[in-house]
């Protein structure tokens, strides 16, 4: 089958996507003897395919799962020259994580070269649910769990709702499913409820469990547990409900609050024009005197009196 030739390098182990458009581009990529071009087709089973002299073929696709130590960073390099999950996974095949752990997160990740596979595990629609246990600082509250189980809200907009197992009877040790992905979300979850992790470790993966595989350990995955897991991301994306992306509320404008403090702005009750009052009809604005008997003071005359006769 016909697919773009960078496509085809990047399943072949060869580079990624976006190093194998610049192979192509550079002329060092050729297709039965002529010099490739970008966005050229072509087709692994019947072409003669060669990228810096060497013969492309179809590579073997692995299904890989790690038992990652704190401390190593879950990508294929690092700028910054940190370790990474590569230095512990010596494979031929050009593999890559799927997803993401934390430098400070331990615990089961998987990795592959199928992009299909790793796709239908990553992405956000697929809602694949993937168990953590977490050790806090401090105890999680009855009120923090039920927010947890509800549902919080976060910077980045609110968390679905996930499944929460207390592991010890000091309420610090915690085991909790979600089926997010987003940047430190479990720590940011137990955070916002005043429940900080001090440990967090990735203990099963759909329908793959961490069990006692040592750390640093690597082993390959079964077919019959790459079926599963392809099967459940089928399911669970069948199942899923159409979500509606999070906006963050903007901030209102100085109009929108004089709006909004006109809309909110007590009317008088009819009735009340009794209690107003009583302002004299000068220019002053203070407002008159009262009598003792509670009408306005009378003014004293300026006029002299009569002489006497």
């Amino acid at each position: 089958m016909k697919q773009r030739l960078h496509k085809i390098l990047a399943a072949a182990g060869i580079a990624s996507l976006r190093k194998s458009e610049q192979l192509i581009s550079e002329g060092r990529v050729t297709v039965n003897g002529q010099v490739a071009h970008i966005g050229e087709f072509a087709d692994l089973e019947t072409d003669d395919i060669v990228a810096d002299g060497n013969q492309v073929s179809a590579e073997k696709k692995r299904y890989l799962m790690l038992n990652k130590p704190t401390g190593y960073v879950t990508s294929v390099t690092d700028p910054h020259d940190r370790p990474t999950v590569m230095d512990l996974v010596n494979v031929r095949e050009r593999v890559y994580p799927i997803g993401r752990l934390d430098v400070d997160t331990e615990g089961l990740l998987l990795l592959t070269n199928d992009g299909d596979f790793s796709q239908k595990m990553a992405h956000p629609s697929y809602e694949i649910e993937k168990t953590y246990l977490a050790e806090l600082s401090s105890p999680l509250s009855d009120e923090g769990e039920i927010l947890l189980k509800r549902g919080i809200m976060l910077e980045d907009g609110p968390t679905s709702p996930a499944i929460i197992k207390i592991i010890s009877n000091r309420r610090r040790k915690v085991e909790i499913t979600i089926h997010e992905g987003r940047n430190r979300i479990v720590r940011r979850m137990f955070g916002s409820v005043e429940s900080p992790v001090t440990r967090l470790r990735r203990v099963r993966f759909g329908s793959i469990i961490l069990d006692d595989l040592p750390k640093r350990g690597v082993r390959e995955l079964t077919g019959r547990e790459v079926e599963s897991l392809m099967d459940l991301a089928v399911e669970s994306k069948r199942l899923a409900k159409p979500r509606t992306p999070w906006k963050k509320p903007e901030e209102p404008t100085r109009n929108d609050r004089r709006l909004a403090f006109i809309a909110n702005r007590p009317t008088r009750r009819p009735g009340t024009d009794e209690n107003r009052a009583i302002f004299d009809s000068g220019d002053s604005r203070r407002p008159a005197t009262k009598s003792r008997r509670g009408g306005p003071a009378k003014r004293r005359s300026t006029k002299s009196t009569s002489r006497r006769s």
